[in-house]
């Protein structure tokens, strides 16, 4: 899969550019301990760094990144950059902007309509291989950012010539400190825009064999999906 992006040129060695999910995974990742003690069993367990699918879910696809500091003092947003003068017209000059949160009004993220919906502008449009649309959401796994991303799909097969912009809630209205330049603020990935036939069976004698089988490997060795099912990446 080949994906393109392409920006004011007066900006190509300003911004940071999209870089893949694995090189953006978070420190605390890093530092967390593979084993640690469940007060629910008395003795150590394997913690989530030791699940791969957790892991490879927070790797996959790309990151789309903050162009520049973002200073947030209890709902009030403020940066200091230097932009040069862009020879595209109707680029964005901030890397935020707002929504009106009556535009999520009757979901989940309205809450008791105190909420700032933000939208992260992006200055970079992404092209992709025909049949294929760009899935977009918040960083996986990534409780600890102080917004939640709408999740949404373009297909950026065909709307190639604009940037997406990320719409996101506020959701630590008391957070003061700094989004950094280059923090994570969208997770995308390429999905074939494919039909979806869906088979609903029971199992056959086979089937709940191989059921009863794998179940019993899983439980009795750590290890075995990482080892015997994982696919190289």
């Amino acid at each position: 899969m080949e994906i393109t992006f392409r920006c004011d040129p007066a900006l190509i060695d300003v911004i940071p550019h999209p870089i893949l999910a694995s090189h953006a995974l978070p420190d605390w990742l890093s530092s967390m301990p593979t084993r640690a003690l469940s007060n629910a069993h008395d003795h150590e367990i394997r913690t989530v760094k030791q699940c791969p699918p957790f892991v490879d879910a927070m790797s996959y696809g790309f990151m789309i990144l903050l162009p520049c500091d973002v200073r947030v003092d209890r709902g009030v947003f403020d940066w200091d950059w230097d932009l040069p003068v862009l020879t595209t017209e109707g680029c964005p000059h901030s890397p935020v902007s707002f929504h009106a949160p009556a535009q999520v009004s009757g979901t989940p993220f309205f809450g008791d309509g105190k909420l700032s919906v933000l939208k992260f502008n992006s200055f970079w449009t992404i092209e992709l291989e025909p049949g294929w649309s760009l899935y977009a959401t918040h960083p996986i796994n990534r409780d600890d950012l102080p917004f939640r991303l709408f999740s949404g799909l373009v297909d950026s097969d065909r709307f190639t010539d604009a940037g997406i912009n990320f719409p996101a809630a506020w959701v630590k209205p008391d957070f003061t400190g700094v989004l950094l330049k280059g923090s994570p603020v969208a997770q995308c990935f390429a999905v074939p825009r494919l039909p979806l036939e869906l088979t609903i069976e029971g199992f056959t004698k086979e089937k709940a064999e191989n059921y009863s089988h794998t179940v019993a490997k899983v439980l009795a060795t750590p290890g075995v999906y990482r080892k015997q099912y994982r696919a190289k990446r």
